[in-house]
């Protein structure tokens, strides 16, 4: 007996308002921390007692750390695109902190899609991805232009 693999999705199956949905990840403070202290050593992301004295009030995560969060889960089936998740350019907005133990997710919408007229073989899919917390809080917007391959003939 095999497992059966996820859909893919290639440019063809896509519909514009179509959703998906990823999994959850726990981010614990010892992870926020570690991550801060590679990447982004700001004393709001390592210390508890200095993030409460900034705009943050309390230990909040790099941003770089919830779009890192954001991708391990689009890439474990929260964008299950053929070909990957391939990025051509993007925006990405941070409304809120991410916290020690917030549970996150990321609920991703289709909102255009783009047949390439150089390369026939493929096009851009425009997705809004937004990281949500346990409370279904948005702490991450991403709007990206995705290369997706058409399905082959």
């Amino acid at each position: 007996m095999h497992d059966s693999l996820p859909t893919l999705y290639f440019l063809d199956d896509l519909a514009v308002g179509q959703r998906f949905n990823s999994a959850t990840y726990e981010l614990t403070e010892d992870k926020l921390i570690a991550f801060a202290s590679e990447y982004d050593p700001q004393p709001f992301h390592l210390d508890k007692a200095a993030a409460e004295a900034t705009l943050f009030k309390g230990l909040a995560a790099s941003g770089w750390h919830t779009a890192a969060i954001t991708m391990k889960l689009l890439n474990a089936g929260g964008a299950p695109l053929a070909g990957g998740i391939i990025g051509a350019g993007g925006q990405v907005e941070w409304p809120r902190p991410t916290r020690p133990g917030d549970v996150l997710r990321v609920v991703s919408e289709v909102m255009e899609i783009i047949p390439s007229r150089s390369k026939p073989q493929q096009g851009i899919a425009v997705m809004r991805c937004e990281t949500r917390n346990q409370n279904d809080e948005v702490l991450q917007i991403l709007t990206a232009k995705l290369i997706v391959p058409r399905r082959p003939q």
